[in-house]
């Protein structure tokens, strides 16, 4: 497959008169198929050879890299515009870095002058620069482990355990649980109680949080549509959070941390941050403080229920607050 570029190389031919033979024009560089490139134009010829009776032009290959298979193909425009009467010269080359490939007689002098010149002393060359790309690699499609885990929680195939939350039950896999959460192994697989038993029912957690509690633990996600969560997202990601403790699931504890600074408010950091000390998450904890640290933040949030909260539970943060604010 190639990939590459045409581009116009505009030569102004009477600056070109007092040049030596071997003295280049050169174009800026040009990126094409991945690579860098650059045009160069020798006016009275590349070599003595052609007694400067020839233009010569050359790709040279600019990128530090070796074995670019490309081609290089050129012709000149004439004074209207179009494609001269010779024809166009195409090459194919695999160049070394640094490399180059071209002609040393792309045209005459004679002729270039004659027809292709213009009133305002310049002459255009169209080049094309086609390079072959390769890849030797196979594509490997990213991962898909955690939509077949989904269709799993999805369906009630080789579910070997249930759990009864409110008035819902959910089926799942206690392997599955004791491989991504130690607390889980403990209880499904240590001498708890819920080790022989079929159906383990759980406290103080809501069916819609335990049931994202299982969508993470099996696809390492939240649920796509947060309308499968109740109420708003600070209490919803909150919840969240402290059954991402209970359970040691440190990356969703961030990833509900993550959610919970997004929506953070006046009116919520106070609550926040009581989430926060509660639940062992100092990463969220922290950020807390610096958005209290504003002074238009803190009266605010002073104000609201979360804050009295805080004052009762844990009267070392409000005093280190008051601190940061200078109050």
């Amino acid at each position: 497959m190639f990939t590459g570029c045409f581009v116009p190389f505009v030569l102004d031919y009477s600056e070109t008169k007092n040049l030596a033979i071997g003295d280049a024009v050169c174009s800026d560089d040009i990126s094409a198929g991945g690579h860098l490139w650059r045009i160069e134009c020798y006016p009275h010829g590349v070599t003595a050879v052609q007694e400067r009776m020839y233009v010569s032009l050359y790709l040279r290959l600019r990128s530090k890299s070796n074995g670019v298979k490309a081609f290089f193909e050129a012709f000149v425009l004439n004074r209207e515009g179009k494609p001269s009467e010779w024809d166009t010269k195409t090459n194919v080359h695999e160049f070394p870095c640094n490399g180059d490939l071209g002609w040393r007689e792309f045209v005459k002098r004679v002729d270039l002058e004659k027809s292709c010149v213009t009133a305002s002393g310049g002459v255009t060359f169209i080049c094309g620069i086609g390079v072959v790309v390769v890849n030797p690699l196979l594509v490997v499609p990213p991962s898909n482990i955690g939509e077949h885990l989904g269709h799993l929680l999805d369906g009630t195939q080789g579910t070997d355990v249930s759990f009864l939350v409110g008035r819902e039950t959910f089926p799942a896999h206690r392997a599955v649980l004791a491989a991504r959460s130690p607390v889980f192994k403990a209880e499904l697989y240590g001498c708890m109680s819920e080790s022989i038993s079929s159906c383990v029912t759980l406290q103080d957690i809501e069916p819609t949080t335990f049931r994202a509690l299982l969508r993470f633990i099996y696809t390492d996600d939240l649920p796509e549509d947060t309308g499968e969560l109740d109420g708003s997202p600070a209490d919803t990601f909150q919840h969240l959070l402290a059954v991402a403790d209970r359970y040691a699931l440190e990356r969703l504890k961030l990833m509900c941390a993550q959610r919970l600074l997004h929506s953070m408010t006046a009116d919520s950091v106070a609550d926040i941050l009581v989430c926060a000390e509660m639940y062992n998450c100092p990463e969220l904890k922290n950020k807390c403080i610096e958005f209290f640290a504003a002074e238009s933040n803190f009266k605010k949030a002073a104000f609201t229920d979360g804050f009295a909260v805080l004052l009762q539970k844990f009267p070392l943060i409000a005093a280190e607050l008051k601190k940061r604010v200078g109050i």
